[in-house]
């Protein structure tokens, strides 16, 4: 039995409210904030534990809930670890294809052999909104910068990322593949442990 029957996710996105639930199992009930408010928190943080606790923080203020909140991104070694916490909005808000052309001209020049990158997740549990001892976990998950997009799975950066295990991009992943080797998966598996979620 988990110590937390029911917590609350500081996102809005139904596709990442699924897939957290999926890894959690039935012992938690993981409710969206959508349910409570739809004021967006200001991810003011400057790397990504710092925003993910600003969003799990404002999560649980809102709705009296524990909460837990995840940020994201892609960090290219090239790029001194850009688009890193701006990832989502690396092309000004343009979208998925704005933001991967942007990256493609960014790499233009780069060799194979430094087109190095990461996805990170950082994953951040607060009990109460003024907990001083938040649960933080992260995830990376290693790979390279393609030249061109590749699959029609996933989402974001998903087409341009190579994964060497899989001798595909994470694009051509089945989404259950996704869901065992990912970055999330892996920052949700210490979650796990640190909860005792079996």
């Amino acid at each position: 039995m988990s110590l937390f029957p029911e917590l609350v996710l500081a996102s809005h996105n139904a596709g990442k409210l699924k897939e957290l639930q999926a890894m959690l199992g039935e012992h938690v009930r993981v409710r969206s904030i959508g349910e409570f408010s739809s004021v967006e928190a200001e991810e003011t943080g400057l790397s990504f534990i710092e925003n993910a606790i600003l969003k799990a923080r404002h999560a649980a203020r809102l709705s009296g809930l524990p909460a837990l909140a995840d940020d994201s991104g892609l960090a290219v070694d090239a790029l001194g670890g850009a688009p890193g916490i701006y990832s989502a909005r690396y092309a000004d808000g343009a979208g998925d294809a704005a933001n991967n052309a942007k990256l493609l001209e960014a790499l233009k020049d780069v060799p194979d052999a430094e087109r190095g990158a990461q996805f990170v997740c950082a994953l951040a549990l607060v009990r109460h909104a003024d907990d001083p001892l938040p649960i933080l976990c992260e995830g990376l998950w290693h790979g390279r910068i393609l030249h061109a997009a590749r699959g029609e799975q996933g989402f974001g950066y998903d087409p341009l990322f190579w994964v060497p295990e899989r001798d595909c991009s994470s694009a051509e992943l089945s989404p259950s593949e996704k869901n065992q080797l990912s970055h999330r998966a892996r920052a949700m598996a210490l979650l796990k442990q640190r909860l005792g979620i079996v």
